[in-house]
């Protein structure tokens, strides 16, 4: 007996992982819970993904998603010759937004507490970085090891004040 597929009431579709466990952490600190919502939040595995997923979601599902703001005019092009649907802009990345909202110093803490300073500490010493931005090495430190970036996705959320969650996020949760 085969089962019928149930669709979600709304998919919010990202591009990574990363971008998903964020979502998801923050709703459970805003105490929303995407299931009972029947929210699913998915990760295309690239934005060039967009298409065949707005494709593959029921007419009749809410959608809505992220991307980072270089690829806005692909995102506008994509939903333009697919179907409508709300998406929310990073500035530069998910990253570069959580990293925003929290100030080099809470990251540093953050990376501190996670046991990985040493490491960071070694990648801000390296003579291409050592004079760059610091929001630049800490997004470069952020994908620089397999798992990092879902990791500190977590991470970072959990540091936030839940007052200052980037507008991206909060937007595109909001939405869902």
């Amino acid at each position: 007996m085969s089962h019928p597929v149930v669709e979600p009431a709304s998919v919010i579709l990202v591009e990574g992982t990363s971008d998903r466990r964020a979502l998801e952490v923050l709703a459970a600190r805003c105490e929303f819970d995407l299931a009972a919502a029947e929210i699913e939040v998915v990760a295309m595995g690239g934005i060039t993904n967009l298409r065949r997923h707005l494709v593959e979601v029921g007419a009749d599902v809410s959608v809505t998603g992220l991307y980072d703001a270089a690829e806005g005019a692909y995102v506008q092009a994509v939903l333009a010759s697919t179907r409508p649907a709300r998406f929310f802009a990073c500035e530069a990345d998910l990253e570069d937004e959580l990293i925003r909202a929290l100030g080099h110093e809470r990251v540093r803490e953050v990376i501190e507490a996670a046991g990985d300073f040493a490491s960071y500490h070694s990648l801000r010493q390296q003579p291409f970085h050592r004079d760059r931005p610091e929001a630049d090495v800490l997004r470069r430190f952020m994908g620089t090891t397999s798992g990092r970036k879902v990791r500190y996705a977590g991470l970072l959320v959990d540091a936030l004040d839940l007052a200052r969650v980037p507008p991206p996020l909060a937007s595109v949760l909001a939405d869902a």
